[in-house]
């Protein structure tokens, strides 16, 4: 190349810089639509890894009705586990919406964009509710544990484990979303169907935890460690199935 076509080159490339920085981004492969994709069809997995961390760091909460001494106890001589579990449990939900968000380009690539709709809706929705969830902890945990109004501590409580119940709505409409979606699109067998129907239903039964002890309290083993297990499994499920599928059809990346 002479001398003079490489200063008119650089001249166009000093001229239009977004053309440079257009086929500099291109040429990467972190910036590249299947690096992206390929990173929220994973997030699930991301954010179970994330949500086990913040379980464990959480620790075993007082349940329904506990005594003040134990609510005390928990949320001031645990606060910093608490609120550092907080911080992952924050990113679980980040990782969960990126998941929904790559299950709705999925399920729209197979013409089955209502259900992708429904999943972007119910992990918004499960999202919000485990938002909150944190929120009232880190809040017991941070400052009002402390202030002696035993009548609060309680009341937020009680009122967290409520909300765990009721999350189970959501929940199971995601997990729905993903089972219906798939195999209306011919991605799943018929038995793997029937598992995810019934994962629904024990989701929906979830929600009927209203016992005052025992397995089905709301504060029960159901609650505790049935219902986190059903979503993680599902999570690994559709992670499988996502990542069997070629690239997007779409630009959605």
């Amino acid at each position: 190349m002479s001398q003079a076509s490489a200063t008119q080159v650089s001249n166009q490339a000093f001229d239009n810089p977004a053309t440079s920085d257009t086929a500099t981004a291109t040429t990467s492969k972190y910036a590249s639509g299947e690096f992206f994709e390929f990173l929220w069809r994973t997030a699930g997995v991301q954010a179970v890894g994330l949500f086990i961390v913040a379980y464990l760091m959480y620790g075993y909460q007082p349940g329904v009705g506990a005594s003040s001494q134990e609510l005390v106890a928990f949320y001031t001589g645990h606060s910093t586990r608490i609120l550092i579990g907080a911080i992952f449990g924050g990113l679980t939900v980040l990782n969960l919406m990126w998941f929904a968000a790559a299950l709705r380009t999925a399920l729209a690539d197979e013409g089955r964009d209502g259900w992708g709709a429904a999943a972007t809706a119910a992990s918004a929705a499960f999202g919000g509710m485990f938002l909150l969830l944190i929120t009232i902890s880190s809040g017991l945990a941070f400052s009002i544990a402390g202030s002696g109004n035993q009548a609060l501590i309680s009341g937020l409580n009680d009122f967290s484990w409520a909300l765990v119940v009721l999350s189970s709505f959501p929940r199971a409409m995601l997990i729905m979303s993903g089972a219906f979606g798939f195999w209306r699109a011919g991605l799943i067998s018929n038995g793997v169907f029937a598992i995810g129907v019934a994962a629904v239903v024990l989701g929906v039964l979830g929600g009927m935890t209203w016992m005052s002890s025992g397995f089905f309290a709301p504060d029960g083993a159901f609650t505790r460690f049935v219902q986190p297990l059903i979503l993680i499994i599902w999570v690994f499920a559709v992670t499988a199935v996502l990542l069997k599928r070629s690239p997007s059809k779409g630009a959605g990346w």
